[in-house]
Formats: structure tokens, C-alpha cells, sequence
């Protein structure tokens, strides 16, 4: 096993046509901050200079229809800067500190369409707070904690259009889900189905539906389960691919997802692609720095 720093976890809105990874934790064990676009075709280009604090356990949404954010995390203590991505797919530099909670190992997913919102984390102790994106990009001081299970490493994805879902952590190994209403109100604990872990991922695929897949449970893991568009959670579905964690996931091409990037028997930095109906791909070779503990959005 790999040394736990910081998780993420993704996140994906409906309709955009590329996505970006960024930030994570090197062969090397250091954070990094370089980024790479993913291509409305689901190709990833290799490594852009990093922009930003170089940082892991950050998480990462899209915002104001086909703009995206990356934020918190950890560099050497846990922070809450922000770093908002243009239309283009540009990374700005870091923004002030927000209101919100300093934390690691945190996810994030849009929600109403048009906003965003990052929940749970690790402080001094796992939490359940949660911090809403305007249209605008601006991250709002922490909402009183949710009914949810305070954990680390969940996962987080957009589905029926306008909602969204936290999932799985660890508090320690879970598999319970909160359900995110179309005005950010995230509600309490639904009891988990299929397998219990931490450093999954999670992206939105067919316009309204999302999938969580990999993780780690003591073991890597390469299993999915299928979000339909009232937030039902599905059933493990046997993992295709490398099995991993501390990956990232996101939107592409409209209505596919890719999984990348992660730490299994190695850090990786290969891809499984997500048809738009769910259906996960075997691995594509990787481009870019191998590297986990990496975020992920959809923008454009």
C-alpha cells in the first residue's frame, strides 16, 4: 500500500465536451500541481505546467454550466485555496483562502444545473460539512454539518440533471450515500450498496445517470456501481480495468466519462473510458505524470 495523504474525488456535470485532471501526488511522493485536458473524443494530452499551490487531496466540480473548480487539499497542512478553470480549460492561479474549513480528502459534484458543491473531509477528524459554488465560481462559508456520516476519500458525481450524490469513505470503510437535492441541501445517510471503500471515483455518463468505481478496501478494488437518474445506486458490476484508488473521474464528449490516473500494485496514470451507457472500457495507455490522489472535472 501507498502512503495516505490526501483523497479526492471527482466530479462531472451533464453536456460538457472535455475534461481536465490536475494536482495529485508523484512517483515521487511529492504533491504536484500540472494538469491535463481530456479531449472531446476522451484523448488526454500530456502534461500543461502546473498553475497553483502543488497539492493532493484537493476535489474538484464543474460551475456556471461549462467552467470548473478545484479546491482544498492538503500541501503541507491542510488548506482551502481554490483554482477556478476557464471554458478553455486554463488553471488560475490560486484564489485567497475561502471561508470554508480547511480540509483534505474531501469530494465535490455540480449540482442545480449551473452550481457546485464540496462536502466531508478530514480536518483534526473526519467531517461533514459541506461548502456551496455559486455560478459565479465563489465558494461559500461551511454550511452547518449535514445529517451524513462525517468521512474521507468519498466520492462525488452530478445525476438526474440537476442533483447529486456523495459516496462511499472512510469512517472507517463505507458504503453509504447522500443524496444532493437541486439546491445544494445534501441529505442524510442512505445505506450503502456494494462494496465498502475509500479513493473511489465518480463521474456523470448518459446526461442524467453517474457511476462510482475502484477504491480501495485493504485491497484495490476495480468494481463499479451504476447511479440511475433518481439516485439509485446499483449493485457491484465486476471491475474492468487495473484495480486502484485515489483516481479521478470526469465528463466528456457530452454524455461519456473517463476514469484516470491512481495508485494499485503502482501509480498509473492510464485511462478506462465510460460509454454512455455505463459501460467501463479496459485500460488505455497512460499519458501524463502517473500520479494519485489527483481531481477531475468537465468544462466547455
Amino acid at each position: 500500500m501507498f502512503p495516505i495523504i490526501p483523497a479526492n474525488s471527482v466530479t462531472a456535470p451533464s453536456g460538457n465536451d472535455e475534461g481536465i485532471f490536475g494536482f495529485g501526488v508523484d512517483g515521487g511522493y511529492s504533491n504536484v500541481s500540472m494538469s491535463n485536458l481530456v479531449s472531446n473524443a476522451g484523448v488526454v494530452a500530456t502534461d500543461t505546467a502546473g498553475v497553483g499551490s502543488a497539492r493532493s487531496g484537493s476535489a474538484a466540480c464543474s460551475y456556471g454550466g461549462d467552467k470548473g473548480i478545484f479546491g482544498y487539499g492538503y500541501t503541507t497542512g491542510n488548506v482551502s485555496i481554490t483554482n477556478l478553470v476557464s471554458n478553455a480549460g486554463v488553471v488560475a492561479s490560486d484564489q485567497a483562502a475561502t471561508t470554508g474549513t480547511v480540509r483534505r480528502g474531501l469530494a465535490a459534484c455540480e449540482y442545480g444545473e449551473d452550481k457546485g458543491i464540496f462536502g466531508f473531509g478530514y480536518t483534526t477528524g473526519y467531517v461533514s460539512i459541506t461548502n456551496l459554488v455559486s455560478n459565479a465560481g465563489v465558494v461559500a462559508s461551511d454550511q452547518a454539518a449535514t445529517t451524513g456520516t462525517g468521512r474521507q476519500y468519498p466520492a462525488a458525481c452530478s445525476y438526474g440533471g440537476d442533483k447529486g450524490i456523495f459516496g462511499y469513505g472512510y469512517t472507517p470503510y463505507t458504503a453509504v450515500t447522500n443524496l444532493v437535492s437541486n439546491v445544494g441541501v445534501v441529505s442524510s445517510d442512505v445505506t450503502g450498496v456494494g462494496t465498502a471503500r475509500r479513493g473511489a471515483s465518480a463521474c456523470e455518463y448518459g446526461g442524467d445517470k453517474g457511476i462510482f468505481g475502484f477504491g480501495s478496501n485493504g485491497g484495490y478494488q476495480s468494481v463499479t456501481n451504476l447511479v440511475s437518474n433518481a439516485g439509485v445506486v446499483t449493485s457491484d458490476v465486476t471491475g474492468v480495468g487495473t484495480a486502484r484508488a485515489f483516481s479521478a473521474a470526469c465528463v466528456y464528449g457530452g454524455d461519456k466519462g473517463i476514469f484516470g490516473y491512481g495508485a494499485g500494485g503502482s501509480i498509473v496514470s492510464m485511462t478506462n473510458l465510460v460509454s454512455n451507457a455505463g459501460v467501463v472500457a479496459s485500460d488505455v495507455t497512460g499519458v501524463g505524470t502517473a500520479r494519485y490522489q489527483v481531481s477531475a472535472c468537465s468544462f466547455n
